[in-house]
C-alpha cells in the first residue's frame, strides 16, 4: 500500500512520520537534536549531527510502521524557516547551522531600523529584516567573520539542507526563497533586495528556486543506506515549517487565519494580493500569484515550556512516563475559576516589541499560588497571539480561525484562544500538521494528490469547533487592554533594563 514520509524538523527535535494517502499516521519517531550556545545570543547546531539524527528516525519510522520502505512513494520535509544553513564551493557544511532562535544580529537590525534599510526592505521584499533573518545573519558574518563570509558558495535553509542530504541536489523552494531576498511582487530573487542589505556579493550562492510539489532528486545510495529508505525514492521540494503547519490543517484556503501555538507565536493569512505592513511578513504562498502573510514573534508556548522547567521540576521527576499537563490541571481549573489581578507578557524569547522587551509578571501578590502563575502565563501566550490575529484582521477578510500546536490539545487552553479572539476556534485531530503538510507536498509530486491544497482537502481531518463564551470573552477584553497598555508604557524601560546586565553595572 502506497505511503508518503513528511520530515519535519524544529528547533530542538527532528521528526519523522509516515502518512497513508488519506492522512491516517502511520508512525511517528523523532530524535532531540542539541543545540550549542558558546556566547550569548548565539544558538547554533552541528549540520552533520542534525542530519544523522533525522536519518535515524526515518530509519526508526520506518520500522515502526510494520510496512517496508518500498511503500514510501515519496519524501519532503519541512523545517523550522529563517536561520542560516551554509555550504562552502565544495558543498561541505560551513561551519554550525544557526538557528531562528539566534539573535546575535540584534546590533545590525537595530542600526537598521534607525536608518532606512527597514523602509527599503519593506518596500521591496515585503517585510522588515529580524534577528534571525538571512539578511541579518549573513550581514553579522559579513562584519564579524569574513573569512568564513568570503567562503560561501550556498546559503541553504535547514529543510533544504536535509532535502541536500537525501539527494546531493542544491535548491529551495517559494516559500523559503522569500524569507529576505525575494521583491514581493515579482516573488523572485532582486539584486536590489540584496544590495540593500549589502550582500549583492552572494547572488549566485542563492539557491534555484522550484515549487514545493515539484521533485529535487531521488533518495541516494548513501541516504538509503543510513536512512533505510528505497534508493530512487522521489524527493519534492517541501516548504517552510510556517506553511507546511498551515497546510497540514486546512489553512491555504481563502478566508482562513491559521495560528500555530509553538514555540513562536505563528498567524498567518493565505491571499490571492500582496498587501504590505510593518505587522506582518508578505511572503510568497505554494503558488505563484499567492502570498503567505505571516505574523509572528518568538512568544508562545516556549514560555509555558519555561515556567514547567523552571517551577514544576520536581512534578517533572514524578510523573513516571505520565503527562505533567494531566498532573497539573487541577491547578490550572482552580485558577481558571476565579478572578485574578496577574498579567504576564510572554517575552521571555522576544516579543512584537523587538529584542530588548523582556517577559514580566504584574499584578503578583503574596496570596497567589503556582497555579494562578500559570494561568497568567497560557492567558498571555493568548494575548500575544491576539496582538498579531488583530494586525492580520486589519488587512484581511476572516471568516475563520484554526489552530494547531503543542497548545491546541489542550481543550481548556482551546477555548481560552475562542475567548480571548472573539471568535470561534477550530483544531483538527491531526497532531504532525507540518509533517503533514511536507507529506502532502511529496504526494502531489508523484501524483497522489493533484496539488498540495487540493490533498488537504482530501484528507480526513477530524474538526472540533470551540465557540466563543460571550461572558469570558468580556473578562478577556478588559484585561487585553490593560496587559497592552502596560506594555506600551515598559517598552520605554525595557532598554534600561537590559543595561543592567551589562558588564560592571551593579558590580
Amino acid at each position: 500500500m502506497p505511503s508518503l514520509l513528511g520530515i519535519d524538523n524544529g528547533l530542538t527535535v527532528t521528526k519523522a512520520v509516515i502518512f497513508d494517502p488519506d492522512g491516517t499516521q502511520l508512525s511517528v519517531a523523532r530524535r532531540r537534536v542539541p543545540q550549542s550556545m558558546p556566547h550569548a545570543r548565539w544558538v547554533e547546531r552541528d549540520m552533520s549531527g542534525l542530519w544523522q539524527a533525522t536519518a535515524d528516525a526515518i530509519k526508526e519510522a520506518i520500522a515502526l510502521s510494520g510496512r517496508p520502505a518500498e511503500d514510501i512513494k515519496a519524501v519532503a520535509a519541512t523545517a523550522h524557516g529563517d536561520g542560516l544553513y551554509l555550504l562552502d564551493h565544495d558543498r561541505q557544511p560551513l561551519g554550525p547551522g544557526i538557528l531562528s532562535l539566534d539573535s546575535r544580529a540584534g546590533d545590525i537590525v537595530e542600526r537598521w531600523s534607525a536608518g532606512t534599510v527597514f523602509t527599503d526592505a519593506l518596500a521591496t521584499t515585503g517585510q522588515t529584516p529580524h534577528v534571525s533573518a538571512p539578511s541579518a545573519l549573513l550581514a553579522w558574518l559579513k562584519q564579524n567573520d569574513p573569512d568564513r563570509y568570503g567562503r560561501i558558495g550556498h546559503v541553504l535553509a535547514c529543510k533544504d539542507w536535509l532535502r541536500f542530504c537525501l539527494t546531493g541536489t542544491i535548491g529551495t523552494d517559494r516559500t523559503e526563497a522569500s524569507t529576505s531576498f525575494t521583491d514581493f511582487r515579482t516573488q523572485a530573487y532582486a539584486p536590489e533586495a540584496l544590495r540593500i542589505f549589502g550582500l549583492e556579493d552572494l547572488f549566485n550562492a542563492l539557491p534555484p528556486v522550484a515549487h514545493s510539489a515539484d521533485i529535487a532528486g531521488q533518495v541516494t545510495a548513501d541516504a538509503a543506506e543510513r536512512t533505510g529508505l528505497r534508493k530512487g525514492t522521489p524527493v519534492a521540494c517541501g516548504l517552510h515549517d510556517v506553511a507546511a503547519s498551515a497546510l497540514g490543517m486546512g489553512g491555504h484556503e481563502d478566508g482562513v487565519l491559521a495560528i500555530v501555538a509553538g514555540t513562536y507565536s505563528i498567524n498567518e493569512v493565505v491571499s490571492s494580493q500582496p498587501r504590505v505592513d510593518r505587522r506582518w511578513f508578505c511572503r510568497n504562498a505554494i503558488d505563484a500569484g499567492r502570498w503567505n502573510n505571516m505574523s509572528i514573534s518568538p512568544a508562545s508556548t516556549a514560555n509555558y515550556d519555561w515556567f514547567l522547567d523552571t517551577f514544576c521540576r520536581a512534578e517533572q521527576d514524578r510523573t513516571d512516563g505520565g503527562s505533567l499537563h494531566e498532573l497539573l490541571a487541577g491547578e490550572i481549573d482552580a485558577a481558571l475559576k476565579k478572578p485574578s489581578t496577574i498579567l504576564f507578557h510572554p517575552y521571555l524569547f522576544g516579543s512584537p516589541y523587538g529584542d530588548l522587551a523582556s517577559g514580566s509578571f504584574v499584578g503578583l501578590h503574596g496570596w497567589h499560588n503556582r497555579g494562578d502563575m500559570l494561568k497568567a502565563v497560557l492567558e498571555g501566550i493568548a494575548f500575544n497571539h491576539r496582538t498579531h490575529v488583530e494586525a492580520l484582521r486589519d488587512g484581511f477578510a476572516v471568516s475563520e480561525i484554526r489552530l494547531t500546536g503543542g497548545g491546541s490539545r489542550n481543550p481548556a487552553f482551546v477555548q481560552m484562544f475562542a475567548d480571548v479572539l472573539n471568535a470561534p476556534v477550530t483544531v483538527t485531530s491531526t497532531d504532525e500538521t507540518a509533517a503533514l503538510g511536507a507529506a502532502l507536498c511529496a504526494g502531489a509530486a508523484v501524483g497522489l494528490f493533484k496539488t498540495p491544497q487540493e490533498g488537504a482537502r482530501q484528507v480526513g481531518m477530524t474538526e472540533r469547533t470551540y465557540q466563543t463564551v460571550p461572558a469570558s470573552s468580556a473578562v478577556f477584553n478588559e484585561r487585553f487592554s490593560l496587559y497592552c497598555r502596560i506594555a506600551e508604557q515598559l517598552k520605554w524601560h525595557w532598554p534600561d533594563i537590559e543595561r543592567l546586565a551589562r558588564p560592571g553595572v551593579n558590580a
